[in-house]
């Protein structure tokens, strides 16, 4: 009997955001205790903590359960900075609002910290990838990562991509993420979640997925990946 496909919707940004944020709260908690909270919500103070309320809202009502309302008032007085951005645009300046107050504060250990959470999402996200794929009777295979991915690829990504024998080669041309860190001169903090980001996802899909990541948007002014598996 041929089983029957289902429709895999995208996640929404609003949820992947708040899952960033989850990740980041747990991480620097553990590493820095109150004094990390602190810095937290730092962070969130300079990304602007109604902006903050409208993503838990949204994350909240798709059925997201996260963290953002441990750090937000009840009630918070002004108005959105970032409404008229991209939900790629205001991911990228929530994460480096984030971990710009830690860095700048505890340095190296900061920047571990950072990249830990961003880890940890990674392969939860790449553990869902896979989920995705068994749902519809697919093997976590080379093959089946992309047309599994659970962040939706608007227009806004410029990508070529070339499939080969157990691997897959892109190059990201343009990137609103990395563009946005650019734009803000948040290089060095965006920089911690482009160099742990990938191999996190991929490992998480299948723990025999590698990735090469030798060029950066950031630094090169592109992405360029190999993702290689072998059998192990």
């Amino acid at each position: 009997m041929t089983q029957e496909k289902l429709l895999m919707k995208a996640l929404s940004m609003d949820i992947i955001t708040a899952k960033m944020f989850t990740e980041l709260d747990t991480s620097i908690t553990k590493a820095f205790g109150k004094h990390g909270q602190e810095l937290i919500f730092k962070g969130l103070e300079a990304y602007g903590l109604k902006d903050a309320e409208m993503l838990a809202k949204k994350a909240t009502a798709e059925g997201e359960n996260h963290t953002f309302y441990n750090y937000l008032p009840f009630e918070i007085e002004g108005s959105l900075q970032y409404a008229e951005l991209t939900p790629f645009a205001r991911f990228s300046k929530m994460f480096a609002f984030i971990a710009k107050e830690v860095v700048d504060v505890y340095g190296e250990k900061g920047q571990l910290a950072v990249k830990e959470a961003v880890r940890i999402y990674g392969e939860k996200r790449g553990n869902g990838i896979a989920q995705r794929a068994r749902a519809n009777g697919l093997p976590n295979s080379v093959e089946n990562y992309l047309n599994n991915y659970d962040m939706g690829r608007s227009d806004l990504f410029k990508i070529d991509t070339i499939y080969k024998e157990n691997a897959i080669e892109q190059t990201f041309t343009h990137c609103p993420l990395g563009q946005q860190w650019a734009d803000d001169n948040m290089h060095e903090y965006g920089i911690l979640y482009c160099q742990a980001i990938d191999p996190a996802v991929a490992y998480g899909y299948n723990n025999n997925f590698e990735v090469i990541h030798d060029e950066y948007v950031l630094k090169e002014g592109q992405c360029h990946f190999i993702f290689h598996m072998e059998d192990k």
